[in-house]
């Protein structure tokens, strides 16, 4: 390779989403070519640099040794491109998209609005996920997924960590022996329910739930309504419990590996629009 020629850019930002999704197909979607333009321009790539940089098998792409130590430089470089670019002309989106589940938007994402637009600078559009679409695309959406954190975007942040525990409306259980003899909401969805609770803390696994709702945000508007004690996620309803609108039942808790996690790409945030984001939705 001439030591005077770069190898374009679209060459390389094709190199580099092959290597964080680890597929050809997957890097197309992406920076919004065909899978034979993105095997292309790799191929091109690599007969420029003199070495392979993939080892390609029947279903699967792996780097090699040298595509693995060229990565992290690449990555350095690219964002050295974008940040430097935001910095001298100014090229930070004047519109973030967020999509997220009505449970996130109601009782997180609403409370944390204002100081967003504040940070940000931009005008916000809110999308309702409908429910049980937990796919991440890399766009330049700025999604909020429930789960353990293994997307391959750029940009990953939890927004707290996942606590459970009983609540219920003071009306409820004034006057009651004891809340575990109270009428119980459930709720699909991934957090822990009854009966790992039950199998944690010793408690009856009865009675069963009368009621059973598709969204934490349902469930947790019947308990405020005083029908059953709900297994919550503390966070979620730190306002009501704040307000006195919930009471916690026990002191005690169930902590889940999973949780809420914003998600995007470069594509969809500047370096400084991310930070801003962190700052004002994440608790960590």
């Amino acid at each position: 390779m001439n030591k005077d020629r770069l190898p374009p850019l679209e060459w390389i930002r094709a190199f580099e989403a092959a290597a964080r999704l680890g597929s050809f197909t997957a890097a197309a979607e992406e920076v919004g070519l065909t899978q034979a333009a993105v095997s292309q321009r790799i191929g091109q790539l690599e007969q420029l640099l003199g070495t392979p940089l993939f080892h390609r098998r029947a279903r699967a792409i792996s780097l090699t040794v040298e595509g693995e130590a060229w990565v992290p430089h690449v990555r350095l470089a690219l964002e050295g491109l974008r940040d430097s670019t935001e910095a001298v002309f100014g090229t930070s989106r004047q519109r973030l998209t967020l999509s997220a589940s009505q449970t996130v938007i109601e009782l997180w994402l609403l409370p944390r609005l204002a100081r967003l637009q504040t940070l940000t600078n931009a005008e916000i559009s809110v999308q309702s996920m409908v429910v049980g679409a937990h796919d991440a695309p890399q766009d330049d959406v700025i999604r909020i997924r429930y789960g353990s954190g293994n997307w391959p975007h750029a940009y990953r942040a939890s927004l707290y960590k996942e606590e459970i525990a009983p609540v219920a409306a003071p009306a409820l259980v004034a006057g009651a022996p004891h809340w575990t003899g109270l009428p119980r909401i459930a709720c699909a969805g991934p957090r822990p329910g009854w009966h790992a609770w039950a199998a944690r803390f010793g408690i009856p696994t009865t009675p069963l739930p009368s009621l059973r709702f598709d969204t934490h945000l349902s469930a947790l508007g019947a308990a405020k309504a005083g029908l059953g004690v709900f297994l919550a996620s503390l966070p979620l309803c730190a306002e009501a419990l704040d307000s006195g609108a919930l009471v916690r039942l026990s002191t005690a808790s169930l902590p889940h590996h999973e949780t809420y996690w914003m998600l995007t790409s470069p594509e969809g945030v500047s370096r400084d629009q991310w930070q801003a984001l962190t700052q004002a939705i994440t608790e960590i």
